[in-house]
Parts: structure tokens; sequence; C-alpha cells
């Protein structure tokens, strides 16, 4: 990996901002999306980021595992809790799955966990 995961999280977020002065209403009508699945309902937030975290190492998608484990930090969720849904991530995808979760996302709660502490 050639990038931390702080540094994927910026590109990120930065990315977005870019994009959205030339693209905003796709960008707004992405964060309207996001906005509303994440509403606290009979699923809590925490919860929705540890599923996040999950199907993002599943997909293997840098940017989402750096996003939503530190959503998921933000969110009260611990090191255990993460490392265990990334685990049914895992049941799913098998060793690539296993790969992002055992470096990126786990040097991803190692970058971000002291930011909630």
């Amino acid at each position: 990996m050639s990038k931390s995961p702080r540094e994927l999280l910026n590109e990120f977020m930065g990315g977005l901002q870019e994009v959205g002065q030339t693209n905003e209403a796709s960008v707004n009508a992405f964060m309207g999306l996001l906005g509303a699945a994440y509403t606290p309902g009979a699923v809590d937030v925490k919860t929705k980021e540890l599923m996040s975290v999950a199907i993002a190492a599943y997909n293997r998608c840098e940017y989402c595992i750096v996003f939503h484990v530190f959503k998921a930090l933000e969110a009260g969720a611990n090191r255990n809790e993460i490392m265990e849904a990334a685990m049914v991530a895992v049941a799913f995808g098998g060793g690539p799955s296993m790969a992002y979760s055992t470096t990126l996302l786990k040097q991803s709660i190692d970058e971000f966990e002291k930011d909630f502490q």
C-alpha cells in the first residue's frame, strides 16, 4: 500500500468536494442517499457502520474501508467489533477479504482509533 489510511480518507473526502463543484446534483444525490441510509431507525448508526465495514471488506474497496472504519469508530464501535464485522466479510469473500481485513482494515483501526479516545 502506497498511501496511509488517513491519506486515502482525505483523498476520498477531497475528491467528493472537488467533483461536487462540477457535478453538484449527482454528489448531492449520493450524499442524500447516505444521509437517509445512515439515519438511526430500527438499526442504530454504529450497527450500520459495522455492516458497512463488512461490505467494504467484502468488496475490497480501499476508500470504503478507510471511510467506514473511521465512521464506525466515530459511532462508538471498538477494535474488536470492527474486526468481528470484517470476519463476517471473510466468511463470504474468502482470502481476498481476509487480505484486506488483516492489512488496510487493521491499519485503519490503528490510525483512526486514537482520534476517538
